[in-house]
This record gives structure tokens, C-alpha cells and sequence, in this order.
């Protein structure tokens, strides 16, 4: 086991893409040997351990540079339930040594080409480019601020390449005007209603249609999933395609977990041609989640936060990843997945902050089902006075049966159901239990409302979407321009005090 890096079960290093010289694969030999034992060293070719606390992140079975997902917990890793989650690790040791606020450093994807190299030729190369005389003179110096910057002129190029440039710092979106109507209702002060349409499992698009057409009245937006549960379903391009033709504004959701940099950039320069102006970046559920036989977990391209700061470059600066202009750049709304409870909150916090500094407009939260937890979460969100840069909409799923909410809460990472509901939900019965759950999700909504830096609901029905004008409607959630669809009674509007 390393030493450094704690509760590591040792795993292969990669191996270089080409032969190198000779000289360099000594030097690869060597760093394996000292780093291996010491940090569980992968030889990933862009090491990241002093923004890190010293623990290697290449540990997380999903690949994530840049955080924890929504799944991580201080028990066990959700993909892989006999380790501990690395990343709630590195949380827990940078607070311990004050260097927490390194990890908001928007860290790149790896560059395969040096995956299985060393590192260190890297570091020599950039001290003589400094100068090594002032490399020493910086790093023996008793001036702490002189230390910090000799520092980062040596390992800032290695770990930040020319064509990434990540960094720490809040990127405003470079435009005014709204690009899609989720947006400018946010934007004007609605509290905002959108809810999720489970994307059929074949080619049949009848249900999707009218799932979509029942409840586009009672919501700003639509967001389609993207392979949940790591099941294949139809695309969530393809529905989001659909749903513009039939009248309603979609919200792509894309999951990190099935795309490489190539198809990313590819997909959004599409759907932006296509008219979708709303996208989600998720890290997705985890390979294992999902039928046999079971896909490499092992490997993703880039994670949600690299997906964000991709997206946003693309955006704004009108630059492909390898630094091609982009002549017309697409046009959209950036989001993101937030989990409240998925570890302690002033971790969470950073995660979320890590995603507005990469271009999160706004968050779409994990289910929530103790309002009290999640304004904890909130107050370390407001700690970090980001609620001002990103509109957030937390998840409400109605439960419809017991056996659906102990699901929820035992298997669904980042979920967690109070007991009291739980017996609440055993209490009513078979032939209660709907109602009942209904019930609770509407004292959810009243309890969430109002609070701060909270902007509206995202309605997860998990295929009851027949529940949700009912739901939007007791709650006094109407949009201001409500038209009733056509042949339906206008619901009456009832208001939540």
C-alpha cells in the first residue's frame, strides 16, 4: 500500500504510447520506483499531487481531476464498494492542511500521448527555463509569498499546458442577452419550474411526444436524460431535437461518462445548429451501474468540470480545445449537477464552486428530501459568495411507492430519505402510498421555497410524469403565461403560503 496515499490497493501504471528515448524511460524507471510505493503513482504523465494534498486522484475509478461525483461518501467509493472514495480523502486531508482552496483549480484532462511518461524531464526542463539559480534563491528564501510564486513558475506549465490554461478564477459568461427562454425566465426573477422525460428504450418516439406535449404548459424546460443508470435509451440529442418540434425548449443533458473531447465538441457544435440552447453536463452513472456485461470504468476522457470549461471556451471564446477559431461559436446556457448530501457540505461546496469557476450557469440538484440538510449546503455555497453567479434548482421527486423510496435511499448515490418518511410512505399502504408521496413532495416544495439563492424546482417523476401538472399546479407553481393545454380545464392556482 502507499504511503501518502491512504487506503490505495496498488493498481497498474499506464504504459507510454511509443517507445521513448533511452534516456527518458530511465528517468520514466526511476519515477515509477520512487513514486509507486510512496503515492500509488500511475504515471498518468500530468501529475497533480500538489494541488492534491499529495493523494493521487487517478485512484477514482471515474478518472475525476477534478472533484468528487455525486456519489462520493466518507465510507466507500460507489463504483467500488472495498475502497474509500479518493477524492472525499483528498477533501478531508486539504482542510486538515489549510490547502483547500488549491483545489478549485481547474485541473485538464490527460494528454495520452504522455500517459505512461515521466513527469519529472518536465519539471527539469521548466527549472532551466526559469533559471535554476533562481529557482534556489526563490525556494530558500524565508518570505513565504516568494516561495509560493518560485513555485508556481516551475510546476504551474507542467500541470496547465498551453492548450488548457486552467485556472481558479469565475469566467462571466461573455454575453448579455439570454440565449434560450430557461434563461431569460431566471434571469427575470421567476421561480422556475423544469422537469425530466425519461427517453424511451427503442425507437418509438409516441409516449416521449406526449409525455413532453402534457407537461410543456406547466414548466420553462425539459431536460431529457442521458442514458441513466448507464442503461441505453434513445439519445438525449434526439429527444432534445424532438421536443423542439413539437413546440417544447429542451435541456440536453450530456454525460462525461460516453464521451471523448472529439465527440463532445462535435455534439454541442450540433445541437447548437439544431436550435437546443439549454445544456447539462453530468459525469453520469458509473458503467457498473448499468446491465452486464459490465463496460471499462477504468477510463473517461474528460470529467463534468473539464466538460464545463470546454464548453464555455467554446462559447466565449470561440476556440476548439486544440485552439482552432471557431467562426459562428454555438450558442447556449451552461449547467450542471449538484448533490447536497454526498459528502459534508463545506466539500460539496467546493465541488460546486469549482464548477460555477468553469462556467455552471446554473445547478439542477440531486433529490432532496430534508429541506434542513440542504440549507446547510446552501449556507456553505453562501460562505463562498457564489449564489450571485449561478441560479440553482433543487430536485423533487415525487414517490409513488415504498419500495420506490427505499430504493431511492439505499441505492441511488447521493440520496437520502429521512426515516420519517419512510414511515409515512409504510404507514399509508398500498393503496395510499401515491398519495402520500404526492403529499410529501409538495411540503418539499413549500419548505424549499424561499430559501436563499434557491431559483425554482426540477421535478424528477421517473416515468410518473403524468403527476406532474397536478404537482406544479397544488403547488402555486403556474408560469406567469399559463395557457392550459388544448381540450384540458384551466387547473385552478393554488397558492403555498
Amino acid at each position: 500500500m502507499p504511503i501518502f496515499t491512504p487506503g490505495r490497493r496498488w493498481q497498474p501504471p499506464y504504459l507510454p504510447f511509443k517507445k521513448e528515448p533511452l534516456g527518458r524511460r530511465m528517468l520514466a524507471a526511476t519515477e515509477r520506483l520512487i513514486k509507486g510505493p510512496l503515492f500509488g503513482c500511475r504515471m498518468c504523465g500530468n501529475c497533480l499531487l500538489q494541488e492534491t494534498a499529495f493523494i493521487c486522484p487517478m485512484e477514482c475509478p471515474k478518472g475525476a481531476r477534478n472533484g468528487p461525483c455525486g456519489g462520493s461518501t466518507e465510507e466507500f467509493c460507489y463504483v467500488d464498494n472495498t475502497r474509500p472514495c479518493i477524492w472525499y480523502k483528498i477533501y478531508d486531508r486539504s482542510f486538515k492542511m489549510g490547502r483547500e482552496e488549491m483545489l478549485l483549480e481547474v485541473l485538464p484532462p490527460l494528454d495520452w500521448d504522455k500517459t505512461g511518461t515521466e513527469t519529472w524531464g518536465d519539471v527539469i526542463h521548466q527549472v532551466k527555463k526559469v533559471g535554476t539559480g533562481k529557482v534556489v534563491k526563490g525556494m530558500m528564501t524565508r518570505d513565504a509569498a516568494t516561495r509560493t510564486v518560485t513555485w508556481d513558475a516551475v510546476f504551474r506549465p507542467v500541470r496547465q499546458p498551453e492548450w488548457w490554461e486552467g485556472d481558479a478564477e469565475y469566467h462571466a459568461p461573455a454575453y448579455d442577452e439570454p440565449v434560450s427562454e430557461l434563461e431569460r425566465r431566471l434571469k427575470a426573477g421567476e421561480f422556475v419550474v423544469t422537469s425530466e422525460v425519461a427517453p424511451p428504450m427503442s425507437t418509438a418516439t409516441g409516449a416521449l411526444i406526449r409525455n413532453t406535449k402534457h407537461i410543456k404548459p406547466y414548466v420553462a424546460a425539459v431536460n431529457f436524460t442521458d442514458c441513466p443508470s448507464a442503461t441505453p435509451r434513445m439519445s438525449s440529442l434526439a429527444c432534445s431535437k424532438i421536443a423542439i418540434e413539437n413546440g417544447a425548449e429542451p435541456v440536453l443533458q450530456i454525460a462525461a461518462r460516453d464521451r471523448t473531447r472529439t465527440g463532445l465538441q462535435a455534439e454541442v457544435i450540433g445541437a447548437s445548429a439544431m436550435g437546443i440552447r439549454n445544456i447539462l453536463c453530468l459525469s453520469g452513472d458509473n458503467a457498473r451501474m448499468g446491465p452486464g456485461p459490465v463496460g471499462r470504468s477504468d477510463i473517461i476522457d474528460v470529467d463534468s468540470v473539464q466538460m464545463l470549461w470546454i464548453l464555455r471556451r467554446m462559447r466565449d471564446e470561440g476556440k476548439y480545445l486544440d485552439g482552432r477559431s471557431i467562426k459562428f461559436p454555438p450558442k447556449y446556457f451552461l449547467g450542471a449537477a449538484a448533490a447536497p448530501y454526498a459528502s459534508e457540505p463545506k466539500f460539496q461546496a467546493i465541488r460546486e464552486h469549482k464548477k460555477v469557476n468553469a462556467g455552471a450557469q446554473f445547478f439542477q440538484t440531486n433529490l432532496v428530501y430534508d429541506p434542513d440538510g440542504m440549507e446547510i449546503w446552501l449556507n456553505e455555497l453562501a460562505k463562498r459568495n457564489i449564489l450571485d453567479k449561478v441560479y440553482i434548482l433543487i430536485g423533487i421527486t415525487p414517490l409513488k411507492t415504498l419500495k420506490m423510496a427505499q430504493y431511492m435511499h439505499y441505492e441511488v448515490p447521493g440520496v437520502s430519505i429521512p426515516e420519517k418518511l419512510m414511515k409515512r410512505m409504510e404507514a399509508a399502504g398500498k393503496d395510499g402510498e401515491a398519495e402520500e408521496g404526492f403529499q410529501i413532495a409538495l411540503e418539499l416544495i413549500e419548505a424549499v421555497r424561499g430559501k436563499q439563492g434557491v431559483n425554482g424546482i426540477h421535478m424528477m417523476a421517473v416515468g410518473w410524469e403524468s403527476i406532474v401538472p397536478r404537482l406544479i399546479t397544488e403547488a402555486g407553481l403556474l408560469p406567469p403565461d399559463f395557457v392550459p393545454p388544448e381540450g384540458a380545464e384551466a387547473p385552478v392556482k393554488v397558492k403555498v403560503s
